[in-house]
């Protein structure tokens, strides 16, 4: 299974305000660290908002934070969440599969899926940001995109 772009930047923006508790990060300033256009990473912090796993706050002081929720969400229903519910090949597209009447293949792909966000259940975020990764995180506040630290 692979991950769409989205989700990959909504669990490295989790993880990012995970490592700073509660002090506020802009939008700009984790667009400017994890090297991404700040629109996308503006929709991704939106949809995380409407998920109730980060706040956000205009003005000064404002900004980013992840809510208790956010911090011991499950990465599994955290990707289950963003992904949406589908299956990993689409049989009944533009051109549907000749072999969809009896093909095992669907629901063999379906129960590959199921057990890899199985395995991604117990994972909360404040696992992902253990050490080592906290620390790595870490060391990528304030940097300048572009400039070895």
């Amino acid at each position: 299974m692979r991950l769409t772009k989205s989700t990959d930047l909504a669990l490295r923006t989790i993880m990012r305000l995970a490592v700073t508790g509660t002090e506020p990060c802009t939008a700009r300033q984790i667009a400017g660290e994890m090297q991404v256009p700040y629109s996308h990473l503006a929709k991704v912090a939106a949809r995380l908002q409407h998920l109730g796993l980060i706040a956000t706050r205009r003005g000064r002081g404002g900004g980013l934070t992840l809510t208790a929720t956010g911090r011991t969400a499950s990465v599994g229903q955290l990707v289950r969440d963003l992904e949406g519910v589908g299956d990993v090949v689409d049989c009944e597209g533009d051109v549907p599969c000749p072999l969809r009447q009896g093909c095992r293949l669907r629901m063999a792909l379906r129960r590959a899926q199921e057990a890899f966000l199985a395995s991604l259940d117990p994972l909360t975020v404040d696992d992902l940001v253990a050490s080592p990764t906290g620390p790595v995180l870490l060391g990528l506040v304030g940097r300048t995109p572009g400039l070895s630290p």
